[in-house]
Parts: C-alpha cells; sequence; structure tokens
C-alpha cells in the first residue's frame, strides 16, 4: 500500500505509515470534501489517501442509498478535481428525479 497526505490541496505521497496516521488524525477536516443528502441518497466524497492497487486514486465520491447506491467513481488530482467529481455525481442523483 501506499499513503498520501496532503499538502496546499495536492496529493504528496507520505512512505511512513505512522506519519500518514499521524497526519490523518490531526487533519478530520482536510479529509471530507463534500457530502450532500438528495431524498435519501447520501454523496459523500473524501481524500482516502491509501492506495492499494497501484493507481493514484485517492479521492472517491460514492454514493449511500437510492437508485444509484454504492455508485463509486475515483480520481487522483487536486481537491478541487474531486469537488467537480462530487459536482458531476450530484447532477447524475439529481437527473433521475427529473
Amino acid at each position: 500500500m501506499t499513503y498520501y497526505i496532503l499538502l496546499d490541496g495536492k496529493p504528496v505521497p507520505e512512505p511512513d505509515y505512522d506519519k500518514w496516521k499521524a497526519w490523518s488524525d490531526a487533519n478530520p477536516e482536510m479529509r471530507g470534501v463534500a457530502h450532500d443528502d438528495i431524498d435519501g441518497a447520501l454523496i459523500s466524497t473524501i481524500f482516502h489517501g491509501v492506495v492499494q492497487d497501484g493507481s493514484l486514486h485517492v479521492w472517491e465520491t460514492r454514493i449511500f442509498g437510492g437508485a444509484l447506491d454504492q455508485v463509486t467513481d475515483r480520481c487522483a488530482g487536486t481537491r478541487e478535481q474531486a469537488e467537480a467529481m462530487h459536482a458531476r455525481m450530484v447532477k447524475r442523483v439529481k437527473s433521475l428525479k427529473a
């Protein structure tokens, strides 16, 4: 596994697990990007900072509940890109009501 922390909104590798864990525990507000509840469907975007499969996908948006329950999108990049990913998922959930 590879661990990442955020510096100026950008993921940076942190090879030491203990340092990553300390950063994660000390910065919980940095991990949450956005959360929206739309008619019982929670859309949550977080910085999880752990890469397990070799691909740099440290941001994750997931839907909990509703017609798109467990639909997930992941990306690398900046916090702004993660916010854009979240907005796309919100739009997708809202489009089901149209």
